[in-house]
């Protein structure tokens, strides 16, 4: 049986806390707590009629739900917020105290600078950030006439490359799903009733509230750009199985985010980007395989597996029967992974410095390089206890 676990690489975050930021000139009240930098933001502010509605909006949810949507998700999965650092640096959350200041966190910044305190607000309190990564974790349960991207633009590199993964390592992998996760659900009222319902709780006539709330949100603020905003959708995670009651069970998933696709494909990384992330997260479905992750917790033991996963992407991306990418291809996905670190060193979801996880990567992409026998692939047992042995030097970086 597989460990029931939830990989989120960018910003499946529970947020239990509520965020008051400082108001607009709005008589709505959202959130109840301390002030926050993101009040620095733009004052951009809504007509009064439409302040007024959303007022009006928000007064008729019940406080009970509220208490749902404020606190932690029906889903009893152990979350590792891939992007958790960049999500909090970019909403202005929380500081660095190293340097990950990377390529794909200042373009984030960039795509929120028209966001102020009040959007902010809203979008934390009804867990907009949530609502895409639910209704694709609980609800798209196949691979068949997806469509990755907001124009389809990386269904083609995606389809191709997980099926050649499932070819290149020796593990279980008929089963897995490969599905996406599109911002753009906040705009379908069905998705959102079937997602507050499923992974908050509610009742019918409070999904039906929270429902109202997020499509006029949506609709009264262009910044959110119809739900397509990449903070939506930053985010790719892998998944075991596991057994939802009364939605059944749910299979072995990769679920690939368009923003955080879009954020490297903006910053120079089109080219490798959805193939290295898709690499990383099906790596993942091999310690699960094998049994990997055992009941060790912590920074430690979060960084192991991260790190690990991203060493099995490098082998594969550069291996001459897997992705067989050239040195300057290699040189763009080992900065794909340089871009994922966060430096949270006392998080349980910590995954390794910027500089430790492209240590990890290049190590990969050094033992397919230098291998005598070019056409052989080492099984994944193999791959991971060469892994092992290599980890102490790897964190030293």
């Amino acid at each position: 049986m597989k460990t029931n676990r939830l990989f989120v690489a960018a910003v499946a975050l529970i947020f239990a806390f509520t965020l008051g930021c400082k108001k607009e000139s709005s008589n709505i009240n959202p959130g109840d707590a301390a002030h926050s930098k993101a009040s620095t933001r733009s004052s951009t502010t809504l007509d009064p009629v439409t302040q007024r509605k959303l007022a009006a909006l928000y007064a008729k949810i019940p406080v009970d739900a509220r208490r749902k949507v404020g606190g932690k998700s029906k889903v009893k999965l152990e979350l590792h917020p891939e992007y958790r650092d960049i999500i909090l640096k970019t909403l202005k959350l929380e500081e660095s105290s190293c340097n990950d200041n990377t390529a794909s966190s200042q373009w984030l910044d960039q795509q929120l600078a028209d966001w102020n305190s009040t959007i902010i607000n809203y979008v934390l309190t009804t867990a907009m950030l949530d609502l895409p990564t639910y209704d694709a974790l609980l609800f798209e349960n196949s691979s068949a006439n997806q469509k990755f991207g907001a124009e389809g633009q990386y269904t083609q590199r995606l389809t191709k490359a997980f099926k050649d993964l499932k070819r290149f390592w020796n593990i279980q992998a008929e089963n897995i799903v490969l599905a996406p996760m599109h911002g753009t659900m906040l705009t379908d009222r069905a998705k959102l009733l079937r997602t507050y319902k499923a992974a908050f709780g509610l009742d019918d006539p409070s999904a039906n509230y929270y429902a109202d709330f997020v499509l006029a949100i949506v609709d009264a603020y262009p910044q959110l750009r119809g739900g397509n905003h990449p903070m939506f959708s930053f985010n790719a995670f892998a998944q075991s199985t596991f057994s939802f009651p009364p939605y059944g069970v749910i299979p072995d998933k990769i679920i690939m985010g368009d923003g955080i696709m879009d954020a490297f494909a903006a910053t120079g990384y089109a080219d490798v980007a959805p193939q290295a992330i898709l690499a990383h997260e099906f790596g993942h479905h091999i310690q699960f395989d094998l049994n990997l992750f055992g009941n060790a917790s912590g920074p430690e033991a979060t960084r192991r597996t991260e790190l690990m996963a991203d060493a099995y992407a490098a082998y594969y991306l550069s291996h001459a029967r897997g992705a067989s990418m050239q040195w300057k291809r290699v040189q763009l996905f080992l900065n794909v992974f340089f871009n994922i670190g966060d430096c949270s060193f006392t998080s349980d979801g910590h995954h390794g410095t910027p500089t430790q996880r492209m240590a990890a990567a290049r190590w990969g992409y050094d033992v397919a390089n230098k291998a005598q026998k070019q056409g052989h692939i080492l099984t994944a047992q193999e791959f991971t206890r060469q892994f092992e042995a290599q980890l102490p030097k790897l964190i030293n970086q």
